[in-house]
């Protein structure tokens, strides 16, 4: 395959397999997402599969799923089936079914044994805190394990009886024999299994012992003939280990290449951090609105497509860089302002009263859909005297530049008529409560000659309003780099929730789950998957109409 034949933007990783194909190094692009199914996957994880299936699918080659399920105490059938369904919301196809590391745990303890019958791995039987002193620092090489010269007999007869549940957690690991004076720390003789008495939500109880990840890693991508094993920059310190596994076993040696992570700001990445948020309850779950996983994004309303936008505009790097939250936002209103049909709804509402239109008056206006989209068809407004409009759309003494309702101005009410405002209306605070206002009954649809309204407000029936319960969610942090804190979280943002009513144009009653509205001069809401019901829909803010994050900051 020539270069020219490869799409998508260029990238290193792109120019890599391009000369991996070219030299005949590979006749094919075979690619997989490793996930451990301990968690929830979030946005540094949407960044991999987009790239490990999109390259494969670029390459008309393919991508693994592949599920690295060798820690049972922190894994789920749960997570498992979590990831699933975030993969294939986002786009991908992963075949028929997936794979894990499980599937290959047979195949993984025939190699263990093969190496120690080379004299390549043996049981050491230190405790944690002496393999650890043992195994020195940066500047200090480590010291040889007492048992490291165990016989080829001894290490079999004992890593059999680790296999058959005889010993303990932690009484004696498996551990490859390889230089404890190396200068990568992952060379000093690293551990290959462990002893858990661990229920498998794969294979139960038949394992005692189960693979280290860095054992089965490497070979599980061998296995599956994987071409190019695409990670994180932090497993470049752990590809001299892969490489000396494949070289010892004489198998197959996937390439290995490292990009850097996606760090977002006003975000934590952390699964043990973002768990802390979930046990803690300082969240509603791994699927909550506020949540960078994929799922709770999913919930907030964000497009899949968007995602995969903002992970092709973001790119792929050798060095680590900020991404700021505003890009990915900027993405997910990019999408809705395509795809997201409108609606009206006042979340501060101030009353108007039409003092010139009959009070027993009901009268259906059409509103478009989606004024740029003629296809989306149109609905029907009813329109009577009351009205609600947004306090925000209203000042006493308005200054020069604002062009909606003050005292003797006009406006023209999105979809029907242009109204002065004449009287103000306050309670005994001096809190304005209401505002008399006049219609022009001969502007609905056209403007009159020689007049010039720049405002054009939102507005809903008093008497047809909706009352629906809108939940605004904002940035769960208020610092930019939440890891920088002390604590974390101390950091968490105390008005990223904030759940208020809204009034609403009548359609919206019938909302189903999923549907996303822009609320015209508002933002864009979706109705929320998890708690709306028939006939009562939530709203969850996906995102502004603009980013006002930066004019608050």
């Amino acid at each position: 395959m020539s270069t020219t034949e490869a799409p998508g933007s260029s990238n290193f990783i792109r120019s890599i397999i391009n000369e991996d194909l070219e030299s005949g190094r590979y006749d094919q692009v075979i690619t997989r997402f490793p996930p451990e199914p301990n968690g929830y996957l979030h946005i540094g994880h949407a960044k991999s599969i987009c790239l490990n299936f999109g390259l494969a699918a670029e390459y008309h080659g393919r991508c693994n799923l592949r599920f690295d399920d060798t820690n049972p105490t922190k894994e789920e059938a749960e997570y498992v089936e979590a990831i699933k369904e975030d993969v294939a919301w986002l786009g991908f196809d992963w075949g028929e079914q997936p794979l894990f590391a499980s599937d290959y745990f047979a195949q993984l303890y025939e190699w263990a044994i093969l190496l120690i019958k080379k004299g390549k791995a043996y049981v050491d039987s230190q405790s944690a805190e002496q393999m650890r002193v043992n195994r020195g620092t940066l500047t200090r090489s480590g010291i040889d394990s007492p048992y490291r010269d165990r016989s080829v007999e001894e290490n079999l007869e004992l890593f059999e009886k680790m296999k058959n549940g005889d010993f303990p957690d932690g009484s004696h690991i498996l551990r490859a024999k390889i230089d404890m004076s190396a200068p990568n720390m992952n060379l000093r003789d690293p551990a290959m299994y462990r002893i858990l008495h661990a229920r498998h939500h794969r294979t139960g109880d038949t394992w005692r012992i189960y693979p280290m990840y860095d054992f089965a890693h490497g070979q599980e991508d061998s296995i599956e003939g994987v071409t190019h094993s695409i990670c994180t920059l932090e497993f470049e310190d752990h590809r001299p280990l892969y490489q000396w596994f494949h070289k010892e076993l004489e198998i197959f040696a996937p390439q290995q290449i490292e990009f850097a992570r996606l760090n977002l700001s006003y975000t934590v990445m952390s699964k043990r951090k973002l768990l802390q948020l979930v046990n803690d309850q300082h969240v509603s779950g791994w699927d909550d609105p506020r949540m960078p996983t994929i799922s709770g994004m999913r919930r907030r309303g964000y497009p899949a497509a968007a995602i995969r936008t903002f992970c092709e505009r973001i790119g792929v790097g050798r060095s680590a860089n900020w991404i700021d939250l505003s890009v990915l936002e900027d993405c997910v209103r990019e999408q809705l302002n395509e795809t997201a049909c409108r609606r009206q709804a006042v979340l501060k509402p101030l009353k108007v009263t039409i003092t010139n239109y009959p009070t027993d008056k009901v009268e259906e206006l059409t509103a478009p859909n989606h004024p740029q989209q003629p296809e989306k068809g149109s609905r029907v407004l009813p329109f009577c005297n009351e009205l609600w409009v947004d306090r925000d759309d209203f000042m006493e003494e308005p200054p020069k530049k604002f062009f909606r309702l003050g005292p003797g101005r006009e406006v023209r009410l999105r979809n029907a008529y242009i109204i002065k405002c004449d009287d103000v209306v306050k309670d005994d605070s001096g809190e304005v409560i209401e505002l008399r206002c006049s219609a022009d009954l001969d502007t609905l649809g056209k403007n009159p000659v020689g007049r010039k309204v720049k405002g054009i407000i939102h507005w809903v029936s008093a008497r047809h309003a909706e009352k629906l319960e809108v939940r605004v969610y904002d940035r769960l942090f208020n610092q930019e780099n939440p890891d920088k804190a002390e604590n974390y979280l101390t950091a968490l943002n105390p008005e990223s929730l904030q759940v208020t009513e809204a009034l609403a144009e009548p359609t919206l009653r019938e909302a189903k789950g999923g549907e996303t509205f822009q609320f015209e001069r508002v933002g864009y809401f979706t109705v929320d998957s998890k708690e709306s019901q028939e006939g009562k829909p939530v709203f969850n803010r996906t995102v502004t109409l603009r980013d006002t994050w930066a004019k608050i900051k």
